[in-house]
């Protein structure tokens, strides 16, 4: 229901990136396990996967790369965060902007602040902002990840952020959770009651439900 909606409204969505950016600015980047040529135990060092990430760019002359939606991934392995003796979660629930530090990030559509916080703990989201949009009585929510510590100040709960207004940026890897910089984006039908946070990685048991509830996001590639 939400991804058809959008694509009703797709022509109306403002670029996340700002419009500074062209199509061909960007690459696909694929951090998928069975990506062929990924070297899965280099990628998962800060320094690996930056050297990665900026080959691909140089390689495919782009200036940001973008990616992500159910990849199951390697990178999470690090972080305890991800683990349980119940599940191993490395199934990623958005997308990744992989851009430089300071990346401006524009409003796709008119919203109001729902929640932010600064999730500190290790290759989490680092500082974080969702939004609240709504379009023909539906609610929904975008989420914004690894963002800069400058981007939750003079932040309120409610707060009107208009289509198209700056509003946060992308982090560097001492305030967006240890990543190499970009931005998390995860749409959400259903916030589940929580703040400030959602599962931006799920595991192989709850991917069903958490597929439906953070539908693809790649509608909101406008470029």
């Amino acid at each position: 229901m939400i991804i058809s909606l959008l694509k009703k409204y797709q022509r109306d969505l403002y670029p996340i990136l700002g419009k500074s950016f062209q199509k061909e600015d960007f690459c696909k980047i694929d951090l998928n396990v069975n990506a062929s040529d990924l070297d899965l135990n280099a990628i998962q060092t800060y320094d690996g996967l930056d050297l990665y990430i900026q080959n691909e760019l140089k390689k495919k002359g782009a200036k940001v790369g973008i990616g992500g939606y159910l990849e199951k991934r390697v990178l999470y392995q690090q972080s305890n965060k991800y683990k349980s003796e119940a599940e191993n979660r490395n199934i990623h629930l958005g997308i990744d902007w992989w851009s430089e530090v300071g990346t401006e990030i524009y409003s796709p559509l008119d919203g109001k602040v729902h929640s932010f916080q600064y999730n500190d703990l290790f290759l989490d989201y680092g500082a974080t902002i969702i939004l609240e949009h709504e379009l023909e009585g539906i609610v929904f929510y975008s989420l914004y990840g690894h963002l800069s510590f400058a981007s939750l100040e003079n932040l309120e709960k409610g707060m009107l952020i208009k289509k198209g207004e700056f509003f946060t940026s992308v982090g560097n890897r001492h305030e967006n959770g240890g990543w190499v910089p970009h931005l998390h984006f995860q749409i959400i039908k259903d916030m589940m009651g929580k703040e400030g946070d959602f599962p931006g990685v799920t595991s192989d048991k709850y991917l069903s439900e958490f597929s439906k509830n953070c539908p693809d996001p790649n509608v909101f590639f406008v470029y």
